[in-house]
């Protein structure tokens, strides 16, 4: 059993890092088998290989999942589905973390992902932002950007899911008719979205 002075080390990691990395806690100077004491204590959960999280923390925000793969996947940018799920565009459950990550990264396989391969560096940096979930930093793409991802690649999460969350956005202003050409400019799918959005802001 861990001393109650390595045992607050091993809480307070968890408590700065909202889901702590078994590196992270390694980077304390905290030995493995410590880390195992406390879960086996319910002191700590183990949310997956090499994750953990203080139990009170855990699964309190809806967007869990997503923060969940952040840390597993630290490069990956949350997108389709399960960006739209988190703007509120869309009232399907995608029954995996949808993500985009380089176009020769490795694929994790400790969680249900559904990987989208970038096509340039640029799509890994261009229409992102910064959530905060759980006290994990997690990139997401934007909502014009995610719309036009879901044109881009309507064959795999269904056309009346890009319009459906094409209208819903011009309704509640999330973005700009602007924005939205800017980013079916760059996904090459201006042609299709220019009619859907010149009815739609009509």
């Amino acid at each position: 059993m861990p001393s109650p002075e390595i045992a607050d080390r091993i809480l307070a990691v968890a408590a700065h890092h909202g889901i702590a990395r078994a590196r992270d806690f390694a980077d304390a100077g905290i030995a493995p088998l410590y880390i195992k004491q406390l879960c086996e204590e319910g002191r700590l959960i183990r949310l997956a290989r090499g994750l953990y999280q203080l139990p009170e923390a855990a699964g309190a925000d809806a967007h869990h999942d997503l923060a969940e793969a952040a840390k597993l996947v630290p490069g990956g940018v949350i997108c389709l589905l399960s960006a739209l799920r988190f703007h509120n565009l869309t009232t399907q459950l995608p029954n995996a973390v949808w993500m985009l990550i380089a176009h020769k990264a490795r694929t994790p396989r400790t969680i249900r992902l559904e990987i989208v391969r970038a096509s340039s560096s640029s799509a890994l940096r261009e229409g992102i932002i910064d959530a905060q979930i759980e006290g994990v930093s997690v990139r997401i793409t934007s909502p014009a950007r995610t719309i036009a991802d879901c044109f881009k690649y309507r064959r795999r999460v269904g056309a009346d899911v890009a319009l459906e969350a094409l209208q819903d956005a011009l309704k509640q202003r999330l973005c700009t008719p602007d924005e939205l050409m800017h980013y079916a400019k760059t996904n090459r799918v201006a042609a299709i979205m220019r009619p859907y959005l010149e009815a739609f802001a009509a």
